[in-house]
């Protein structure tokens, strides 16, 4: 079954696209192209939103995005349907993001300020302000373990529930919750002394 990747923008004509998930799923299984560019259509945007929010601006996030659907067609004959698709979908999408953070290993990056031109514009400065803290919370995430990166990520950038992290993550609501709140107090350690990271950290 090729990836459907190169599918995705061409303005052809279409066959309807099965309703119901349950239909889709088949469809696609059976090598429908229609049904397969229809799923990665509506998935793509969450989880590439997902997977950038976990990672922060990285070269890597298209390569994982585009691992995530692989991994996805070819285990579409495994889904039971015990949980929603775009959950399941998650589910792979946050394990190779996982995989990769703990295999890179803790990725220091310099906190120096970022240099701002004397451009007079008040929206500038306040969007390279908002680049900088992005940067910096980023590095911070970069300092903790995965499992507290994940949590934390998931959670406050992503904005997902405690319950939806502790599903996505494999691990209880309590564990999930503890996580979070140790991803949050080293957070706090580091951005004790860094103005920028405290308001990341407390927005």
């Amino acid at each position: 079954m090729g990836f459907p990747l190169g599918a995705v923008g061409l303005s052809i004509v279409e066959k309807p696209t099965p309703e119901g998930e349950a239909e889709l799923v088949a469809a696609c299984i059976a090598g429908d192209q229609t049904a397969q560019r229809t799923l990665f259509r509506r998935e793509y945007p969450r989880v590439h939103a997902t997977v950038y929010r976990i990672l922060g601006p990285s070269r890597d996030q298209d390569d994982l995005v585009q691992e995530t659907f692989i991994a996805v067609f070819r285990g579409l004959g495994r889904f039971r349907g015990e949980s929603r698709l775009s959950t399941w979908i998650d589910r792979i999408a946050v394990r190779l993001v996982f995989d990769h953070i703990r295999a890179r290993g803790k990725t220091p990056v310099p906190l120096g300020v970022v240099d701002h031109e004397e451009s007079g514009s008040v929206e500038i400065d306040a969007q390279a302000h908002a680049r900088d803290g992005l940067r910096r919370l980023y590095a911070a995430l970069g300092q903790l373990v995965p499992e507290q990166r994940m949590a934390f990520a998931l959670y406050a950038i992503d904005g997902r529930s405690i319950a939806e992290v502790a599903r996505l993550t494999g691990v209880t609501a309590v564990t999930a919750k503890l996580r979070i709140w140790r991803a949050r107090r080293e957070l706090m350690k580091r951005a004790a002394s860094d103005p920028v990271l405290k308001e990341q950290v407390l927005s």
